[in-house]
């Protein structure tokens, strides 16, 4: 059967060349006589596959010495809790900023809430996270243990600059989990930067965590240990099994970007690929909308609305037949949404651009 332009928000699309390597190794992986979810994670084979994959990583993104790489699980959704919980202090009594500019950021702020003091340095929702704060919008607590950000909201379509900068002396925690290595970015910027593998680097399953040491040995007394950052770091993410099959898969993620010219090869691409759908959207004569503010339009997850919404149907109808997938909008958003992660070749947000091109026609 011939594959179809998968534009779905997460778990997304993954790299053709892994897949079909994947397939190939599924049973015997290089000679070993057993595929990768058979392995021991603590045996000298799958020692090898997470060891490959950190320094994999750490050379695409530049990671300095002085972060520890974490492969872990829970999802971006665990992360909202452990991170107040690792990093408001031993006894839970400190305060963390939090920035909300979409539904995954004021999420993480309302979990958050639940272990500790949190404030709200500065939120858009009154202008239904259609933009960034402003710098005068900001209000900082100097005192704040951290300032949590969602870097790019996959709902609302809106995606900070590659150079987060922030007046304020605390350390940044970023929510990355859906343009993660999309596009070169300064990891030292940040004190610590999570993400669920299933939108660029992986299957789900996987929760990827970067952390520098300074940050290690605060978390709350009480706090499980499987949870702690430090413990985790101590036992090379394997104080309990991780996700095996997922890390492994990741590895071979960060090879084929290699492969692609490193984040910069990628970023230029997906530049290109945002290019011609919001070119699209923006030169339909207003039969497709995209509200976001054009200096923080995501280059990940284009949402956009039809003028008539009694045609949200028939273009989902449409679309599906002509092999795109994955385009309905989110529930809290409505409309249409296309996910252009990495692994989406720019062959496909053509084949979608001509798409929405004749529907324009055939209904506008």
């Amino acid at each position: 059967m011939s594959r179809v332009w998968n534009f779905s928000a997460g778990p997304a699309v993954l790299p053709l060349p892994v897949l079909e390597q994947i397939r190939e190794e599924l049973t015997d992986w290089q000679g070993a006589g057993m595929g990768v979810m058979e392995m021991s994670h603590r045996g000298k084979a799958f020692t090898g596959i997470i060891e490959a994959a950190e320094a994999d990583l750490r050379s695409l993104l530049g990671v300095p010495g002085n972060y520890r790489v974490l492969f872990l699980q829970g999802g971006a959704t665990q992360q909202f809790a452990q991170i107040p919980l690792n990093l408001l202090g031993t006894g839970g009594d400190g305060s963390a900023d939090y920035i909300v500019t979409g539904s995954w950021s004021k999420k993480a702020f309302g979990e958050a809430a639940r272990f500790g003091r949190v404030r709200c340095a500065a939120s858009t929702e009154a202008d239904r996270f259609t933009r960034l704060p402003t710098a005068a919008e900001y209000a900082f607590d100097p005192a704040a243990a951290y300032v949590h950000l969602c870097t790019n909201e996959t709902i609302h379509g809106v995606e900070f600059p590659a150079e987060v900068t922030m007046a304020t002396p605390a350390p940044l925690v970023a929510d990355m989990s859906s343009h993660l290595l999309s596009r070169p970015f300064d990891v030292s910027r940040f004190g610590l930067i999570y993400g669920g593998a299933q939108k660029n680097v992986g299957p789900a399953g996987l929760t990827l965590v970067i952390v520098r040491d300074d940050l290690l040995g605060k978390a709350a007394a009480h706090i499980p240990s499987v949870m702690d950052y430090a413990v985790m770091a101590a036992n090379g993410s394997m104080l309990n099994t991780p996700p095996t099959f997922a890390i492994y898969a990741a590895g071979l993620v960060f090879k084929w970007l290699q492969a692609q010219g490193g984040l910069a090869g990628i970023a230029g691409v997906n530049a290109q690929k945002a290019a011609l759908l919001y070119a699209c959207i923006d030169g339909s004569g207003g039969f497709y909308r995209n509200n976001i503010a054009a200096d923080c339009r995501s280059r990940m997850n284009v949402p956009f609305t039809l003028s008539d919404p009694a045609l949200d149907a028939a273009f989902l109808a449409d679309s599906q037949a002509a092999g795109l997938i994955g385009l309905k909008g989110h529930k809290s958003f409505g409309g249409m949404r296309a996910s252009i992660y990495n692994a989406l070749p720019l062959d496909g947000v053509r084949v979608l651009v001509d798409f929405m091109n004749d529907f324009a026609k055939r209904h506008g």
